[in-house]
């Protein structure tokens, strides 16, 4: 089988998605099928040192194209790279024909998908992440056409969870059983427990350091965690300024510590030297990074929020608040500070569910089995490839789509 992966915007230091599309591809590869990867990244340094950036890295067994979102970059201009993912799927598969096509995010990239497919008569896979469920196609009548049409005439769709499924749903109007739910995963040989330390609570925040995965929060709450405990938060993000101002202001001094980029291949160490995990989000697709953290014997404080309440259950193998709730949020991590019992029974639930559910084998074969349906159907081509132009708050922020 030969199978064009295409992965929006490419930032392996922060990006759940990313580090997703590396270890599925391995999979993909170790089945003995023909991989290439068209993947999108930033250039422009400055936006690289809000979201990471540049060219996609190798991948073992892979041929992997990275294209510069350079209308992206040039005032939102979305329409443009999509064109040149149109193009890149279309010179790989003259030289040597898919018999599949892949989409990480309905828009741009699943809409560029779906227009190759069409235009070049292969099926066509798109899996529905992250901002997609949750704003794109909210935001301007542009990108809620290009979403629908990604969702009504994509091969097969994509998606971590029941939750998330029916937010799309209730947003866009797609029905769940559209979907196929496959959840996320995590190299369990790879995050493990550490041991845990027999002074302060070591607490973690760990991803893109964004108000809207609740680090603010999280800071706002501390002021209230009596107790011995320190924080790490990790990562980049455009909330980093505003991140270490309100810790200043908070007066938390050098009980929160900021460790700003980490390399994947840190990442696992970065775990095992904490005690908590710490994602009081207000929305996923399905969270990786409370996987990674699971896997690694962590007790995780996170939200009743789409994509979390799928793998997480409160007082079961975690503990959950509702998004925004400061007062909670604080009271929980003073619950954690104080009772270790608590802690080792919530890592301990949550690291043999990872180790039995969450792992990378099962959920590439779920993958490769969709892949093997759709070879050799007919995509769609009933739809217009015209989509209509309106302002959208994105063109100005394109990063934040």
């Amino acid at each position: 089988m030969r199978v064009c992966f295409v992965s929006r915007r490419f930032f392996p230091a922060i990006s759940g998605m990313s580090i997703y599309a590396i270890n599925l591809l391995r999979e993909i590869v170790a089945a003995g099928h023909d991989v290439t990867m068209v993947s999108q990244y930033y250039g422009d340094p400055a936006r690289r040192a809000v979201y990471g950036g540049g060219p996609p890295p190798p991948v073992a067994g892979v041929r992997v194209i990275g294209l510069e979102a350079v209308g992206e970059q040039d005032g939102g201009d979305f329409e443009r790279d999509v064109d040149a993912m149109v193009a890149a799927i279309a010179r790989e598969h003259a030289a040597a024909p898919f018999d599949v096509l892949h989409a990480q995010y309905g828009y741009p990239t699943g809409w560029a998908t779906l227009l190759a497919a069409k235009r070049l008569g292969v099926p066509c896979v798109v899996s529905i992440q992250g901002g997609d469920g949750h704003w794109v196609g909210s935001c301007c009548e542009t990108h809620r056409e290009a979403m629908i049409r990604v969702l009504d005439y994509a091969g097969a769709l994509l998606i971590g969870g029941a939750s998330f499924a029916e937010e799309v749903r209730d947003r866009l109007g797609t029905p769940v059983d559209r979907f196929t739910i496959v959840p996320g995963a995590v190299d369990t040989d790879r995050f493990t427990p550490g041991e845990e330390s027999t002074g302060p609570v070591r607490l973690l925040y760990h991803g893109r350091v964004d108000r809207r995965k609740g680090v603010l929060d999280f800071l706002q709450a501390l002021p209230a965690v009596p107790g011995d405990w320190t924080a790490t938060i990790s990562g980049i993000g455009p909330d980093v300024e505003p991140a270490r101002t309100l810790a200043a202001d908070l007066a938390l001094g050098d009980r929160v510590v900021f460790t700003g980029y980490a390399d994947y291949a840190d990442v696992p160490d970065l775990y095992r030297r904490h005690d908590v995990f710490v994602s009081p989000t207000y929305a996923e697709g399905f969270s990786n990074t409370i996987l990674e953290a699971m896997a690694s014997g962590h007790a995780v404080l996170s939200c009743r929020a789409v994509g979390v309440v799928d793998c997480l259950r409160d007082d079961e193998n975690g503990l959950m608040t509702d998004p925004g709730d400061v007062p909670a949020l604080a009271a929980a991590l003073t619950r954690l500070a104080r009772d270790r019992p608590l802690r080792e029974r919530l890592a301990a639930a949550a690291l043999e569910e990872c180790r039995r559910v969450y792992g990378w084998s099962a959920v590439g074969w779920r993958i490769v089995g969709v892949y093997d349906r759709l070879i050799g159907t007919t995509p769609a081509t009933d739809f217009s490839e015209e989509l209509p132009m309106t302002p959208c708050r994105f063109r100005a922020e394109p990063h934040l789509l």
